[in-house]
């Protein structure tokens, strides 16, 4: 069986699917220059994570195991050379989308980045001042001849080579006549990236690597310089603790951060100006083995850092309207969250939703006196977080708090590592997660001491409790106090925190003991109800579904009649549309302003409508080597908005793309521009309706002040 014929698509070749998706909105006219230029952004930076651990681990796995083959049917070095053509086509893609048809029309638009042939006198002093009195003192060249004696330089930072002339022969000279010789030249972080010039209107930058190429002989005095070209490394991040024999996790895990500035490198990107003689230095010096791992850049390396003009001041016409989250109507601003929750559950959709009561429901138990305890899960967070800072305020406020800080999460570490030793400072209990998993279940309990005894509070989530990302990110959350979720929440965080053994829940599932199972059940229960002539229908929304098991099980459903509906967001190993496999399985993928995060299930059940929302993506590593939630939403109202949300996903034709057997994606278009129907912008003036809505109601009740001490 070949790979063209398996019955499930590559999972790298899948994912290069997804970053190109993300690509074709930076290449689409129709959207705003700054958020084009933002997309572009994405896709470097997903492309350096790609290679950091995916491309990693198989240049690791094609050393070890070179005839194991993946469920696509190719061994690892098949998939690597699959994956060099593909990306070296997708960075040449990148650099036409840049060069070609951003940077033209930016510049247009006022918005222009200069190099030496373009900038004026004025421009060249002020650079050549800067140069003296600013940079020159901060960077520091390093000799170098192989290997032997190359610097270790830092992940994806940027860096020049720098060529020189031979040294003459001289009865002292000690190097063979006509013998290369090369310099390093780091730039490190406290040297700015973009340079703002004078100009006479918009805004003129210049890349400080080439402000570097103008000045370079300066570095060099009475020597003649060759080339002076900028690469930059990308390091193995594939590494992960042998949590069996460590015995102190904070420590192992700094020992992973630190092995990680030394590790291999698994791609050289450099100037596409380079000399063969300086690209075969570097090849040689960074010890690749394989031209295939090198990356001609025709332009500016590093577009992640690109990230960072899209936030310039003066030019919102180039950026989407503002979408600003809306307050939830069923969130009242005048009671407690607490109150709130006790008469009804609450769902949020983020972003078009304020993540700010998920805050609040933290900070108000942190303070409420009858609150008597807290757990928490915390993957990432962000950099100055209300949530931990109200976690914090609790200890200091006498409360039990327990923060479950997962040390593992992949480029979190630091951060994290960070957060847990100022917790256990102020006298939080933290749990390193589970010896062996991740947790990336995302759940807080709150445990309250009420008039009719003690009521625990519930918050679980699809993303994590990052207030940053909750404006960028689509997710869900589902606030509780249901009795029977509660006793599955102290159950889950006493197994984690304890000895006790991982258990079956009343109504919660969790990964890695029954997650998955439970998801075989519920589909084939579909299954079933089809082959016995019901109606029967599976919708689920995700971001990756790579396990064979699940896989294999919707192929079942779908040869038994069921309709299956996936939108999945990123990896789908599942070959939808196969005659005779899987003819009624649909997969759309939607790419647009905001990034789709949630995890939410439908299962027809011969119309009992069963809606779950998880932590969990359909993959191995989330149902066998994480500790993840699958938790079911029975509110009828919560439920219904949940249903609303995935049908809304499959409406879309105009951010959706449609998987193809073959694993390419096309975009579906309206047959009518007035049929246009775009998810993402009908969710958010759904949202902005229903505040409408309340808001307007509010006005026409009057609502009377009650002197002190009256309210009932």
């Amino acid at each position: 069986m070949t790979a063209e014929t398996a019955r499930y698509l590559n999972r790298e070749l899948s994912w290069l699917e997804f970053n190109q998706r993300v690509l074709d909105e930076a290449r689409d006219p129709g959207i705003p220059l700054l958020e084009r230029l933002k997309f572009l952004a994405i896709t470097s930076s997903n492309l350096d994570e790609f290679f950091m651990v995916r491309v990693g681990g198989l240049q690791l796995l094609a050393e070890r195991d070179q005839d194991r083959r993946d469920p696509s049917g190719l061994t690892a070095a098949e998939q690597l050379d699959r994956i060099s053509s593909r990306t070296h086509r997708m960075v040449q893609d990148q650099y036409a989308c840049l060069l070609e048809e951003l940077e033209p029309a930016l510049a247009e638009a006022g918005l222009r980045r200069n190099t030496h042939a373009s900038i004026t006198d004025r421009q060249l002093a002020v650079l050549e001042q800067l140069f003296d009195e600013e940079i020159f003192a901060l960077l520091t060249p390093q000799a170098v001849t192989g290997p032997e004696d190359f610097p270790l330089l830092p992940n994806r930072r940027l860096n020049l080579c720098v060529e020189l002339a031979p040294a003459p022969r001289t009865s002292k000279t000690t190097e063979s006549a006509g013998t290369p010789r090369f310099a390093i030249l780091p730039v490190g972080p406290a040297v700015q990236r973009f340079i703002t010039l004078p100009s006479d209107g918009g805004y003129d930058y210049i890349l400080v690597e080439d402000v570097v190429r103008m000045f370079v002989e300066r570095f060099f005095p009475g020597e003649e310089i060759i080339a002076c070209e900028p690469f930059r490394m990308t390091r193995n991040a594939d590494m992960s603790i042998r949590e069996d024999q460590a015995l102190d996790l904070l420590r192992g895990m700094q020992q992973i951060l630190d092995a990680r500035k030394q590790s291999d490198c698994v791609r050289l990107e450099l100037a596409a100006t380079a000399s063969p003689g300086l690209r075969q230095f570097l090849k040689q010096a960074v010890e690749l083995s394989s031209d295939q791992d090198i990356y001609d850049i025709p332009g500016p390396l590093d577009l992640s850092s690109f990230m960072q003009q899209t936030d310039l001041a003066g030019f919102d016409a180039l950026r989407y309207e503002a979408w600003p989250p809306q307050d939830s109507t069923d969130v009242d601003p005048s009671r407690s969250m607490f109150d709130t929750i006790a008469d009804h559950d609450v769902l949020l959709s983020h972003p078009s939703e304020s993540f700010e009561p998920v805050i609040r429901f933290v900070e108000e138990a942190a303070d409420d006196p009858d609150v008597m305890a807290i757990r928490q899960t915390l993957y990432r967070t962000s950099r100055n977080s209300p949530v931990v800072a109200a976690l914090r305020r609790a200890a200091g406020n006498g409360k039990s708090v327990t923060a479950i800080v997962e040390l593992k999460a992949r480029f979190d570490e630091a951060r994290n590592i960070e957060w847990a030793r100022d917790l256990e400072k102020e006298g939080v209990q933290v749990i390193y997660g589970v010896r062996g998993l991740k947790t990336h279940a995302k759940i807080c309990l709150v445990v309250r001491r009420e008039a009719s005894g003690i009521r625990r509070y519930m918050h679980f989530g699809t993303g994590n409790y990052n207030e940053a990302t909750a404006r960028l990110y689509s997710d869900i959350s589902y606030f509780t106090c249901d009795e029977e979720l509660g006793a599955d929440a102290v159950s889950f965080f006493n197994s984690i925190t304890g000895y006790s053994q991982p258990q079956r829940y009343a109504r919660l599932e969790a990964a890695p003991i029954g997650l998955r199972d439970k998801l075989l059940e519920l589909i084939s229960s579909e299954t079933k109800r089809r082959q016995q002539g019901q109606s029967a229908r599976i919708v689920a929304k995700f971001n990756s579904l790579v396990d064979t098991k699940l896989i294999d099980a919707l192929y079942e459903a779908s040869q038994a009649g069921v309709t299956v509906q996936l939108n999945i967001r990123g990896i789908c190993c599942l070959r939808p549309g196969v005659p005779g496999l899987s003819e009624n399985i649909t997969v759309v993928s939607i790419i647009d302003r905001c990034l789709e995060h949630s995890r939410i299930v439908y299962f027809h059940q011969g119309g009992a409508q069963r809606v779950f929302i998880s932590s969990a993506d359909w993959m191995p590593r989330n149902l066998d080597r994480r500790v993840e939630l699958l938790v079911p939403v029975d509110a009828p109202e919560c439920r219904s908005r949940l249903i609303h949300l995935l049908r809304a996903c499959f409406r879309d034709n105009v951010k959706a793309r449609h998987l193809l057997p073959d694993g390419g994606y096309r975009l579906a278009r309206p047959d009518d521009p007035a049929s246009a129907y775009r998810c993402q912008e009908m969710l958010y003036e759904e949202a902005c309706e229903r505040a409408r809505s309340a808001e307007q109601s509010r006005r026409t009740v009057f609502e009377p002040h009650q002197a002190p001490g009256t309210e009932e």
